[in-house]
């Protein structure tokens, strides 16, 4: 009986060996990459990253967890650097907080719009900043994934033409000490609150208005509890997709030009979805009743310059940055 199961034994083991022989790449898993996003799964970045993860499916086992589901808005920068996260969609006031000179990046009418956003990065000057990243952060950043440009949409009916109109209003901001001051910036009261808790504070009267690109109004249905969008045009909105340096140095230069390559179509197609996304809502939030226009965008401007150039952020940025970036 010993030699009838030890002969068993050997064939399942040959059986098995052939088997991994003739199929090697299940003889050895796929590296899984964890992604972290706060935007929902109906959201045109999520669709980014379903096409993303379909392109690197022979590298990479993908795994994307949306919502803020798997670590809340503003901490997935540190769970990349503690080796508890592969990827992310990181904001920029979130590298801002441990690099002062990316606070640039983070200032009112600086990128004129999404063009001029991936002009910027994909020069020597964006070169710079991304080094700057990989180099303090072990992040290596992708590329930016533009979503709108932000506008305030506000709940009271009272019309905002000027940041004066502003004043005293509840404008809710994400946390952090760049969000904050950007709702300075446009001459509002800012008020730090998680993204999820957006539309019960509308609801309720915690705050009066909230600042979004207009996909993210649809998206979470922002519209339902606002009188009007103000069309400011204050910031182009964007996140970095970034890897871990320490995984995209693993990889090796092949696997790296792949890996690019596909990141770069990906953000290339949410780009162009989000723009004509943005082109379609206006109409869609003025069929459901909201007053939309554009108030003095040269007033709103010279005023948060003005801020931004006074502040104790601008000690940081990199001399010249400001002038170069607008000469692109």
């Amino acid at each position: 009986m010993t030699i009838a199961t030890n002969r068993r034994r050997f064939l399942i083991g040959t059986g098995l060996a052939a088997t991994a022989a003739a199929f090697p790449a299940f003889a050895q898993d796929k590296p899984t990459l964890r992604f972290s996003a706060v935007f929902s799964e109906q959201d045109i970045r999520a669709e980014m990253m379903k096409q993303f993860a379909e392109a690197i499916a022979d590298d990479f086992t993908f795994e994307g967890y949306y919502g803020g589901n798997l670590f809340k808005q503003g901490t997935e920068l540190v769970a990349i650097q503690r080796g508890n996260l592969e990827m992310g969609n990181i904001a920029p006031q979130d590298i801002s907080k441990q690099i002062p000179a990316w606070s640039i990046l983070t200032a009112a009418y600086l990128f004129r719009d999404a063009a001029h956003l991936k002009t910027f990065f994909d020069s020597d000057l964006g070169a710079e900043m991304k080094k700057m990243a990989e180099d303090q952060l072990g992040i290596r950043v992708l590329g930016p994934t533009y979503f709108g440009a932000r506008q305030v949409g506000v709940k009271p009916e009272k019309e905002i033409k000027t940041p004066a109109d502003l004043a005293g209003v509840k404008l809710r901001m994400p946390g952090g000490d760049a969000w904050q001051f950007l709702g300075e910036a446009l001459g509002a009261n800012p008020v730090p609150m998680a993204y999820a808790e957006v539309y019960t504070g509308l609801q309720t009267g915690a705050i009066d208005g909230q600042d979004n690109p207009l996909p993210n109004v649809e998206n979470m249905k922002f519209y339902e509890v606002m009188s009007q969008i103000v069309m400011t045009s204050h910031l182009v909105g964007f996140d970095l997709l970034v890897v871990s340096k320490k995984v995209w140095d693993e990889m090796g230069a092949e696997k790296q030009a792949r890996f690019q390559a596909a990141a770069d179509a990906a953000i290339d197609f949410s780009t162009q979805k989000h723009l004509a996304r943005e082109a379609e809502l206006v109409a869609f939030f003025k069929e459901k009743g909201l007053k939309i226009y554009e108030p003095d965008i040269a007033a709103f401007r010279t005023y948060a310059q003005e801020k931004y150039l006074a502040s104790d952020l601008a000690k940081d940025w990199p001399e010249g940055m400001v002038d170069k970036i607008n000469a692109l």
